[in-house]
Parts: C-alpha cells; structure tokens; sequence
C-alpha cells in the first residue's frame, strides 16, 4: 500500500488517482479516505489527481497513542503533500478533515495551495463558550465519547442515523450507505477516535481561518444534524478573506445521493473556475 512515514514515525495511507492538477480530500471522523470515494473518482474521471489519506488513528494508517489532534492531523497532510511534491493544490475538506484543511494553511501556509473547499466543516469552533454562544454546550460531545466507550459498534449504527438524515420524513438514504458509515468507522482505533472528539469540538480555528488567502468555496447543509451550520459555515464564510458560501437546503452532514451528485457538480465547477 502507498504509504508517507510522518517525522514521529507514523505511517499514513493515501490513495492517488488520475493526473493533473492535484485535489487532496481530507476526510470527517470517524472515517476514512473511502469516503471520499465517489468524489474521487468523479474529479480523476474529469482530468483531475485526486489524493486522499486515512488519518492517523484509523482505517491503513498507523494508530498512533499520541498526536491525535489538529497540529499533527495538519502536518500529516503536510508530509503527504511534500513526499508526492503536489502544487497548485485545491484542498477539500469534510467535517473534521475541514479543520485539518485550515489548520494545515494556519501551520503551513497557501505556497502550495490553489483554492479550498470546506464542506460541513467544522471551523471556527463547535464547542460553546463565552467568545462562541453559537457553539454547542459540552454535553453532546460528553454523550458521544460515552457512546464510543460504552459499545463504540453500536453507538456507529446509531449516529450513521443523523449523519445522514435518515431521520428526516423523506429521505432516502440507503442501508448500505450506512452500513458503509460503520465498517469504515469500525475500522478506526478507539484511542484516535475518541482523542478525536477533543480536536474536532474543542480546537478554536479562527486565526487559522484568517490566513486562508486563496479562493475558498464553503458549502454546507442548514438540516445538518452533526456540525450546526450556524457555529460554523456563516461563521466562517464571514472570516475567511475570499469565500463563497453555498447552502444546500433540507441537506443533512453526510451527503449521498441526489446531494452528493450536486456537490460533486459544484466542486467540478469550482475546480474550473
């Protein structure tokens, strides 16, 4: 398997599909590359290389005790960009792998980078606090780390339910679409995982943000049941120095189907813009 050994000797697993300018996808928790899948293929099929790793902590990356948190997520990203020497980078980030998108330009800067694109993302900052009042209060992410404790199989069956809607009247999202939502989270160590939930609530992401100086689509569902859209996407939109912000109406977290085609149409057109 292709794999980028990181400075503290952590191995990170990447997939690298197709030629031409570079798309490097970072992916939410607690997933993997292959959620990126159809994304991936759609850009490669369309004259793009298309890159995604699984963090460390999960899926054919190493699971490391230590470093699983944004400067290390950051500089994971960092050492799989320089091994393959990628430039003129669009960086596309989902949930959590949006905060490792933007705490990467915070730590690494936009030498290499192009354009960004934050899907459901989670900057600035999703946990409540007196600077934050749009946050959520700690109580959810207490709940999630008891669930992933407690029977982290089941807790992954349950929470696909939200991810994807599938609670809305409507929706269609599909058993294996779930189903895949486990098997990929299963797959994560439950050390990562869990130190995960810290890194993705509680890391503040606003300076970060502010020195985003490339063109930046933000997109992001008003339904979605995980990362609020008011804590985050109209915040950050607000933040960056050059952002287009997007809101997919009734759109839950995860996007499949229907929405995952548009996405897909307006990631290709912003790739070609």
């Amino acid at each position: 398997m292709p794999t980028v050994i990181t400075k503290d000797g952590t191995e990170i697993f990447y997939k690298d599909w197709g030629t031409g300018q570079p798309v490097v996808f970072s992916h939410g928790w607690p997933l993997t590359a292959d959620a990126w899948d159809g994304s991936a293929n759609f850009v490669a099929s369309h004259g793009f290389r298309a890159i995604a790793h699984d963090r460390r902590g999960g899926g054919r990356s190493s699971q490391p005790w230590y470093g699983n948190d944004l400067d290390h997520y950051a500089d994971d990203l960092a050492a799989v960009i320089e091994a393959l020497d990628l430039t003129d980078i669009v960086l596309v980030g989902h949930s959590t792998g949006g905060g490792e998108v933007t705490r990467y330009i915070g730590r690494h800067g936009t030498a290499r980078v192009a354009k960004a694109v934050l899907l459901g993302a989670i900057p600035p900052l999703m946990l409540k606090t007196e600077a934050n009042p749009e946050g959520l209060p700690r109580e959810p992410f207490d709940q999630i780390r008891n669930g992933l404790l407690a029977d982290r199989s089941q807790f992954y069956r349950d929470l696909a339910v939200p991810f994807y809607g599938a609670n809305r009247d409507g929706s269609n999202v599909s058993q294996g679409a779930r189903d895949a939502f486990w098997l990929m989270s299963m797959t994560v160590g439950i050390k990562g995982a869990y130190d995960c939930i810290k890194a993705f609530s509680e890391t503040d992401l606003t300076e970060d943000l502010k020195k985003m100086d490339v063109p930046t689509l933000v997109l992001h569902g008003d339904d979605d049941q995980i990362v609020p859209i008011g804590a985050s996407a109209l915040k950050s939109s607000k933040i960056l120095p050059n952002a287009r912000l997007k809101i997919y109406p009734g759109a839950p977290h995860g996007l499949t189907g229907a929405h995952e085609q548009e996405f897909n149409r307006d990631l290709l057109a912003f790739l070609t813009s």
